[in-house]
C-alpha cells in the first residue's frame, strides 16, 4: 500500500466482515434474483426483458424477430448479465409445458416436453404475446415508479402496471439464500371470478373463494389427486403440498385385450427421463403387471402401457406406477414473494389477490392523475388557441410587426409561454372557420372528461367499479 491509501485500512473480525459480505450477497439474491413481485409476479429478468422487447417495438402486432437481437437489447440496456441466462428466462416464457400463459411468442424450436433444449438464439425468433402485451399496458403514462439501471444510463421500470394477473396464472419458483418460493399457475377466468369476489366483498372468506377458484390448473394437465381440505389449508398458509397424477385412458383392442393410454403427465416431468425410468424398471422386473411401454406421442402426449394380461385391473395396474415413478409427483406449494418489491414473506391466498388488486388501484390512479396532467396542458394551449382566433387580425398584426412577437402576446393578453409559443407555431391551413370549430369541440370534449376523471379519483367506489370493469 502506498502512503496514502494507509489510512484507509481498517482491522476487522473476520466472521464480521464475512458476515456482512454475505448478508449483501444474500439479500441481493432475494430481491433481485430469485424472488417475484407479488404485484406482476415477475423476477428482475423477466421484467426486463418484457420492457426491453416493449421498448424496441418487439410487440405482438409486429413481426417476429431474432431472439438474438431482444437477448442484446436487454444486456446491453438492462440486465448486467451474460446473453445464455437472459435466453434461458425467456425459452421459459415462450414453452406452452412451462408457462400456462407463454408471455413471449416464439417461433423456431423453443425445447419440448422430452427435455430437450431450444435452438441457439440466432435461429429463434420472438415477440411479445397477448399476455405480455396486458402486463406492460400504460406504462408509458407515469402508473409505476422507475430505477436507474445498473450503468445508469437510463431507467427501468421497479413494477409493471400489470392488467393481468401474471404471479397466479403463471406461477414462480426459485431457490434465494435461506428461502425459496413455489407459486403454482392457475385458470385465468378463475382467478378473475375470485377477484370479482373481493372487490365486492373486501372480507369475503376463503371458504367462498375456493369455491371459485378451487385449485391449480397446470400447463401440462394432469389429475390433482390432493383432498379438498389439504389444499384449504395450503391456501391459508401459504404454504403446502399436492399430488399430481397422469392422466390416462382405458383403450380397448380386439379379443377383449386392453391397453392403457397416458395423455397427460405432471407439470415439470420430462417426458423421456419419466419413460427411461420406467423402462429401467420394468428391465429390472420390478413392474411384474407391464408387459410393454410404447411413446406414441407427436405433438400431443401418448404413452402406451400394454399389460401382462387382460386379466389384470387396470386401477391395480396404475396404482402400482404411481408408486415407483413420475407418474405421480408432489409439487410443494410455498407462496414466498417480495410484498411491495421489498419484503420477502410467506403470503395466503387473499393477501396474494387483495395484493393484486392493490395495485391495479394504484396503477389507476397513477394513470389518471397523468391523463389529467396532459388534459390540462392541452386546455391551456387549446385556450390560448381560441383567443388567437377572437383577435386574428391583431394576432397577424404583431406577428408581422412587432420584434418580440412572443413578450407582446403574452402582454397583450396575458397569456402563458406555452400558449404563446402554440399561437406561434399554428400553421396557416389552422386560420379556416372549420378549425376553430373543431378545436372548441375538443375543448368541450376535454372538460367533460377532466370532470369524470375528477369525480373517479375522489371515488373508491368508482375506482374500484372501473377495475371490475377491466378484469371482467
Amino acid at each position: 500500500m502506498t502512503s496514502n491509501n494507509a489510512g484507509n485500512i481498517r482491522k476487522t473480525p473476520l466472521n464480521e466482515a464475512l458476515g456482512q459480505r454475505y448478508l449483501s450477497y444474500a439479500l441481493s439474491t432475494i430481491m433481485a434474483r430469485s424472488l417475484p413481485d407479488v404485484r406482476d409476479g415477475l423476477k428482475p429478468v423477466h421484467r426486463r426483458i418484457l420492457y426491453a422487447m416493449k421498448e424496441s417495438g418487439n410487440t405482438p402486432d409486429k413481426s417476429y424477430r431474432k431472439s438474438a437481437s431482444a437477448v442484446g437489447y436487454v444486456m446491453m440496456k438492462y440486465h448486467p448479465h451474460g446473453n445464455d441466462p437472459i435466453y434461458d428466462a425467456m425459452v421459459r416464457m415462450a414453452q406452452d409445458f412451462s408457462s400456462r400463459y407463454p408471455l413471449v411468442d416464439g417461433q423456431g424450436n423453443f425445447g419440448s416436453l422430452d427435455g430437450d433444449n431450444a435452438a441457439a438464439m440466432r435461429y429463434t425468433e420472438a415477440r411479445l404475446s397477448g399476455c405480455a402485451a396486458f402486463l406492460l399496458d400504460g406504462i408509458d403514462e407515469d402508473c409505476v415508479d422507475f430505477q436507474d439501471t445498473y450503468n445508469g444510463e437510463t431507467q427501468e421500470p421497479t413494477v409493471l402496471p400489470s392488467s393481468f394477473p401474471n404471479l397466479l396464472a403463471n406461477g414462480s419458483s426459485g431457490i434465494a439464500v435461506g428461502m425459496a418460493t413455489n407459486v403454482p399457475p392457475h385458470n385465468v377466468g378463475e382467478i378473475c371470478d375470485a377477484l370479482l369476489l373481493l372487490i365486492q366483498d373486501p372480507q369475503t372468506s376463503l371458504d367462498k373463494i375456493v369455491q371459485v377458484m378451487p385449485g391449480p390448473d397446470f400447463p401440462t394437465g394432469g389429475i390433482l389427486v390432493e383432498d379438498a381440505q389439504s389444499l384449504y389449508k395450503s391456501y391459508e398458509t401459504g404454504r403446502g403440498s399436492m399430488r399430481l397424477r397422469a392422466r390416462w385412458e382405458k383403450e380397448e383392442l380386439k379379443g377383449g385385450l386392453y391397453q392403457i393410454v397416458v395423455t397427460q403427465i405432471p407439470y415439470q416431468v420430462q417426458k423421456s427421463r419419466l419413460i427411461e425410468k420406467l423402462a429401467d424398471l420394468w428391465a429390472e422386473k420390478k413392474l411384474p403387471l407391464l408387459a410393454d411401454i410404447r411413446d406414441e406421442s407427436t405433438t400431443d402426449v401418448r404413452l402406451v402401457l400394454v399389460p401382462k394380461s387382460k386379466l389384470v385391473d387396470p386401477h391395480v395396474l396404475m396404482e402400482s406406477l404411481f408408486k415407483v415413478s413420475e407418474l405421480e409427483t408432489r409439487f410443494h406449494l410455498n407462496m414466498n414473494v417480495l410484498d411491495h418489491g421489498k419484503i420477502p414473506r410467506v403470503m395466503t391466498l387473499i393477501e396474494v389477490l387483495q395484493a393484486f388488486l392493490n395495485h391495479r388501484q394504484e396503477v389507476l390512479c397513477r394513470r389518471t392523475r397523468n391523463r389529467l396532467s396532459d388534459i390540462a396542458r392541452r386546455l391551456e394551449v387549446l385556450s390560448g388557441t381560441l383567443i388567437a382566433y377572437l383577435n386574428l387580425d391583431e394576432v397577424i398584426r404583431i406577428i408581422r410587426e412587432e420584434d418580440e412577437p412572443k413578450q407582446e402576446l403574452m402582454q397583450r393578453w396575458d397569456l402563458s409561454d406555452l400558449q404563446a409559443e402554440s399561437i406561434l407555431n399554428m400553421r396557416l391551413r389552422a386560420l379556416r372557420k372549420l378549425e376553430e370549430l373543431e378545436i372548441r369541440k375538443e375543448f368541450q370534449g376535454l372538460e367533460a372528461e377532466k370532470l369524470t376523471l375528477e369525480a373517479l379519483l375522489e371515488s373508491p367506489a368508482k375506482q374500484w367499479k372501473r377495475i371490475s370493469t377491466e378484469v371482467k
